[in-house]
């Protein structure tokens, strides 16, 4: 072992974090098994009761060539004993397996950060892919740090050498030598590790017992190299104390499985079962794959073979009495439109997520952005109102996915459900919901003819159309893309008919902001002089960097809006209480402009489209400037 303590001078310390919370960064190649690391990592941290936050970062290759900067796999995890609400700004510790790894991601590590390297990696042929002159490991490029470098490579080789592995089988459990030097770092139990192992490769017996002996080892090397001596390095072992918590099962959940569970809870709360029609793209196929596990509750799911099969089949199943649900990422949603667009004139209930990603086109496919705002909102041929809204955390998107079966079958409605891959990818703690505090909104079938005759685009006093099963007695219909005279069944393309259709298709859509709460100040005061005002995955970092600016003495609240379209009715005036608005979102600055347009307020934006999350940091300097 190799170990390299440097001066810190007191501004550099004073950024060491409260040891009450840590950030650490496992980063290699994408064939490493750096989130799987991460995963169990995060496991282990749930176990100890700390809360956490996870930000998974890999490359859009499925392969990139081995060693290359654009090749490199990270996961970050925030955990600590008090509340944790972002991935954290900056890790404390960084895990590097390679070159690669430590060039793309140094930059991001706190001064006075702990480096933990493999050496073995730094050879020539891997510096020079990297794009390193020299080896940073034995010059002075990384002294603001802490350093500590050995060959982990040969040390996970020898550790499972009885077992017989060839070079390539035996590196590939480096991964868990290296989660069990992080697992003594912290003081964690390896008894859960081991047991996920021994069912993970149950029928690879050698397997499992290799990949226990690399994670003992790296367990045992942390104690007998003493590591964690102050003397030696100037960050410490840390025990980091359980988080204060409700009573309550919990469970670590992400929004992919969140997004699955919350359209389970919404179909059981509705009274209906779900028929989900997909088509693989990143990062939403993690729903397909986790609805897929649910055929007990009445779900069933089908891979279609493109985009708008998937909807198409979503709207069928909608007309014959299931409800339909689909979901994609922007590039899929944009092939959607023309369906959506039917299911918006047939007046079916549907649901549709979009997991955004970075665009345009293919863009950034495992990065994460908010830039499909103006599409769900805006982005369909004609007059095609439906109602959106956007999940604030992975836990969040189960709330937001039974809010969006309410809406879609009460008010016989598509409904857009926005997560990005930031929350289908990050984990964090979850309380699981005692689902009896959850009030039923059971659907309701025509199933006669009722005293009048029967009129397919009769409304109830929501603008809802009776939803009615294809081959009940005498309530045989039609319907289509093409526009339908207000009451009966038949075509028309009459001006005033087409006026009268289209206002009230619209009105039902502004009519649902009567049905959602009135919109609430997440921290702060009800008016003052700034309001940052965020949607989605902002919330974390605005949540926190509001907090600190209050603790700093200074008037600003959060306000963070689910009901994107329609907007809850008190938003407006809530808005022109406060001096000044800020919007940070992951985009040039959609939903600032929607609120410019709806309210007439002067919102300022805070754009950031980097494919990564906001910082804390950047969100505070933000509210400085305009409190300045």
């Amino acid at each position: 072992m190799a170990t390299a303590a440097r001066s810190i001078d007191t501004q550099s310390q004073a950024e060491i974090p409260h040891p009450e919370a840590v950030v650490v960064r496992f980063a290699g190649d994408s064939g490493d098994g750096m989130q799987l690391t991460g995963g169990q990592f995060t496991l282990s941290s749930a176990l100890a009761g700390n809360d956490f936050a996870t930000f998974p970062d890999f490359p859009a290759e499925i392969r990139a060539p081995q060693g290359t900067l654009f090749g490199v796999s990270a996961f970050q995890i925030n955990f600590g004993a008090s509340e944790i609400d972002t991935a954290g700004d900056a890790p404390d510790v960084l895990v590097a397996m390679n070159p690669a790894a430590l060039k793309t991601n140094v930059k991001d590590l706190k001064p006075g950060g702990l480096i933990i390297a493999d050496d073995g990696e730094f050879n020539a042929r891997n510096l020079a892919k990297a794009q390193y002159d020299a080896n940073p490991l034995e010059d002075d490029s990384l002294g603001k740090w802490q350093l500590v470098h050995f060959n982990i490579s040969q040390l996970t080789m020898d550790a499972v050498k009885p077992f017989g592995l060839g070079n390539k089988e035996a590196l590939r459990c480096k991964n868990m030598w290296t989660l069990g030097l992080a697992l003594w770092m912290f003081d964690r139990d390896r008894e859960p590790i081991i047991q996920w192992l021994k069912d993970k490769f149950a029928k690879s017996p050698i397997l499992a017992d290799a990949n226990i002996a690399a994670l003992n080892a790296g367990h045992a090397y942390g104690e007998t190299a003493e590591i964690g001596n102050p003397g030696a390095v100037s960050i410490p072992r840390k025990h980091v104390d359980a988080a204060p918590a409700d009573p309550g099962l919990y469970r670590t959940i992400n929004g992919a499985d969140a997004a699955a569970m919350g359209l389970v809870a919404g179909c059981q709360l509705a009274g209906v079962k779900m028929f989900f029609g997909g088509y693989p793209i990143t990062p939403a196929s993690s729903i397909l794959h986790a609805l897929a596990r649910f055929k007990e509750y009445g779900v069933t799911t089908f891979q279609a073979e493109d985009e708008i099969a998937a909807i198409a089949s979503a709207i069928g199943a909608s007309y014959a009495g299931q409800l339909g649900v689909t979901s994609s990422s922007g590039p899929g949603i944009a092939l959607k439109t023309e369906a959506i667009g039917l299911a918006v004139m047939t007046e079916l209930p549907l649901v549709i997520i979009n997991s955004q990603r970075g665009g345009p086109s293919t863009g950034l496919p495992t990065k994460t952005e908010q830039s499909d705002l103006y599409q769900a909102v805006y982005g369909r041929n004609g007059d095609t109102p439906l109602p959106v809204i956007a999940a604030r955390s992975p836990s969040d998107v189960f709330d937001c996915a039974i809010e969006a079966v309410r809406i879609a079958t009460q008010f016989m409605t598509p409904v857009i459900l926005l997560t990005d891959g930031y929350i289908a990818n990050a984990a964090e703690p979850w309380k699981v919901p005692d689902m009896s505090s959850y009030k039923p909104f059971p659907v309701s079938f025509l199933d006669h003819v009722p005293e009048g005759g029967f009129k397919p685009y009769g409304r109830d006093n929501k603008l809802a159309r009776p939803w009615v099963k294809p081959g009940t007695p005498g309530l045989l219909h039609r319907i289509g893309g093409i526009e339908k005279e207000g009451d009966t069944r038949h075509l028309n393309y009459s001006p005033a008919n087409h006026q009268a259709m289209t206002d009230i298709r619209k009105g039902k859509v502004d009519g649902i902001a009567a049905h959602i709460p009135d919109q609430d100040v997440c921290l702060g005061t009800e008016g003052g002089k700034l309001a940052v005002v965020g949607w989605g995955s902002t919330f974390g970092p605005i949540h926190q960097a509001v907090r600190r600016m209050r603790a700093k003495g200074h008037d600003v609240s959060h306000i963070h809006v689910r009901h994107i379209w329609p907007m809850p009715g008190n938003l407006g005036d809530l808005l022109k209480s406060y001096d000044k608005v800020i919007v940070p979102e992951m985009n040039t600055g959609q939903f600032k402009t929607v609120l410019r347009d709806q309210y007439l307020i002067d919102a300022k934006p805070l754009n950031k489209v980097s494919g990564q999350p906001f910082r804390i940091a950047e969100i505070e300097a933000a509210i400085e400037e305009a409190l300045a």
